[in-house]
């Protein structure tokens, strides 16, 4: 279990189209599903798909249109004061959009079929804690949370509203000039786009517990490692499932895609529901299209009949 180095679109080493994303094959139908999910021992994996009727939007999909800037590396957030700070402020924007979003029909679906027994695990790519939100228990948060903020000097773990409460009390007049952009969409990060000008204007505090900082959401950033036990916690939990059950994840990362070849490797059944390509396709017994806001609910209810 190396060290995942996480891509994004334009960096270095990246191309604009994958091969895997040539076509995205269909296998099976909602049927097939329910007759996999109603055998039990699933393990759910879900992506920034899955948040898209949350108002969140996902990274590759339709609703990733409006990014114009790449995400946030963790070189460039350790490293570099004035990207930090660019980040704080877009994120300081756009938080409160990621803090207003509410559970959709397919995260309360999932929380519904772990309720039912069928599924024994969720893991999920996302950092929103719409899992959570919508009922689901004991969900390892794969990248973290934005909810979290967790100082890199001290260590010490920060409740991002109360950070956001701080950086809004020195941040008045800043608050007024971009009120008007709040309603932007925001980013799967938490992160809006923000004019030069106004970045310049804000302003960033620092540790509440030690006074110096940086700080940094709880979130791994596209460069940075997983924590080593979180991964294995994962890998145990796919190892023990009968069946992975992806949500929403195009798997463009090594970060997810190697549970689904690890399940795979095991002849445990891969099944994926997302909008676009996946990186998986051609690892799944079932690969369907359908927009999970629909596709969920019809499943949970075909399973209680």
């Amino acid at each position: 279990m190396g060290r995942v180095v996480m891509r994004y679109p334009g960096a270095p080493g990246t191309v604009t189209q994958a091969p895997w994303e040539a076509e995205v094959p269909s296998r099976g139908d909602l049927a097939d599903l329910a007759a996999l999910v109603g055998s039990g021992g699933v393990c759910v994996l879900s992506g920034a798909g899955i948040s898209t009727d949350s108002g969140i939007p996902d990274y590759r999909g339709p609703s990733s249109a409006a990014r114009r800037h790449a995400p946030m590396t963790y070189d460039a957030f350790v490293s570099d004061p004035v990207a930090r700070h660019r980040y704080w402020a877009r994120s300081h924007v756009g938080w409160p959009q990621i803090e207003r979003a509410r559970p959709n029909e397919a995260h309360e679906a999932v929380a519904a079929l772990q309720r039912t027994g069928l599924v024994t695990d969720v893991i999920t790519q996302n950092v929103d804690g719409l899992h959570q939100a919508g009922g689901a228990r004991d969900v390892v948060e794969l990248h973290g949370a934005l909810a979290r903020v967790v100082c890199l000097g001290c260590a010490a773990t920060h409740d991002r509203a109360a950070v956001q409460e701080r950086l809004a009390a020195v941040n008045r007049s800043f608050d007024a000039d971009v009120a008007a952009l709040r309603s932007t969409q925001v980013n799967p990060d938490g992160d809006a786009e923000l004019p030069p000008a106004l970045v310049e204007r804000f302003t960033m505090i620092d540790c509440p517990a030690c006074g110096q900082g940086p700080l940094k959401p709880d979130v791994v950033f596209f460069g940075e490692s997983v924590p080593r036990p979180r991964v294995a916690t994962c890998f145990e939990r796919v190892a023990a499932a009968h069946a992975l059950l992806v949500l929403g994840s195009s798997l463009a990362v090594m970060s997810g895609l190697r549970f689904a070849r690890a399940a795979h490797r095991a002849d445990t059944p891969v099944a994926i529901i997302t909008a676009g390509p996946s990186r998986g396709d051609d690892l799944a017994v079932l690969r369907l299209t359908l927009p999970l806001g629909e596709a969920l609910p019809t499943l949970v209810r075909a399973l209680r009949a």
